[in-house]
């Protein structure tokens, strides 16, 4: 596979203000000179919902920041993980919070065309998980306007969610668009209990980002290899499909996180 290999910002950097994934404010960009040295191809860009007015990826001065020390390095954003729908879900019951992450989302997308950004990864699990078909039907009416530039600016929203496999493969449908896709958590669905080869056959050629993670059974993350993840079965599975996306490394950190990101990277490196 000639797939780009990447990390999910802040993973190669001591913890920001003590939080296990963040974007770090300030001293972002050493991030891209360490991943130049370890050999990665790119970062996965956090959107914080905390800081977020001053978020690089939110302005044009910020983008021509991050613009800049990518041709410095060669180290790409190809993708976002957008943590802010998180804590304020496009699904949310009040109008004014949904109105606001509706129109942050506008502004995203517009900038991360810019950026020549592939995917955007919006989390709907932990507090902005789809519990009901009355949040999913919030969230498709949400997200059906923001559909319409992404397919224009070539974008794809990439969900996370918790959902067992025929439920995600009925919510992506209800979109009836190539650009509404799958990003896909080794570590999350083994926490879950569910099964990567039935994932895989139903819905795999809809994966456009991997997140590399391992957890264990309704539980943490784990150094990997220490989980519950079945990482021989998933690679074994995804060789059948034409996967082209990048491989983002989430894995596991403790406070500092350089160390322990390259042990890990040269223990899932045989899959690639």
């Amino acid at each position: 596979m000639s797939n780009m290999i990447g990390v999910m910002q802040g993973r190669l950097l001591p913890k920001y203000q003590g939080r296990y994934q963040a974007h770090p404010v300030g001293y972002w960009k050493d991030e891209f000179f360490i991943a130049k040295d370890i050999g990665l191809d790119c970062i996965e860009f956090i959107l914080d919902f905390n800081n977020s007015e001053s978020s690089p990826l939110l302005n044009n001065f910020g983008i021509d920041e991050i613009k800049k020390v990518s041709e410095q390095t060669g180290i790409r954003v190809r993708t976002i993980c957008a943590d802010y729908f998180m804590e304020a879900p496009l699904h949310s019951k009040d109008d004014d919070k949904a109105d606001t992450s509706q129109k942050l989302m506008i502004n995203l997308l517009n900038n991360a065309e810019k950026l020549g950004v592939t995917d955007i990864v919006i989390p709907c699990v932990d507090q902005s998980t789809l519990l009901d078909i009355q949040a999913e039907d919030r969230f498709i009416k949400r997200l059906l306007p923001m559909v319409d530039i992404a397919e224009k600016h070539k974008i794809n929203l990439s969900l996370e969610t918790d959902l067992g496999p025929q439920s995600f493969v009925t919510l992506l449908d209800r979109f009836n668009s190539t650009r509404v896709t799958v990003n896909y958590d080794i570590g999350n669905s083994a926490s879950l209990g569910y099964d990567p080869i039935e994932e895989l056959g139903v819905y795999g050629d809809r994966i456009t980002d991997i997140h590399i993670k391992d957890r264990v059974l309704g539980g943490a993350s784990v150094f990997l290899g220490q989980g519950n993840a079945k990482f021989d079965y998933f690679f074994k599975e995804l060789d059948k499909i034409d996967y082209q996306g990048p491989f983002i490394m989430q894995a596991y950190r403790d406070e500092e996180g350089v160390s322990v990101f390259k042990d890990q990277l040269t223990w899932v490196k045989k899959y690639f």
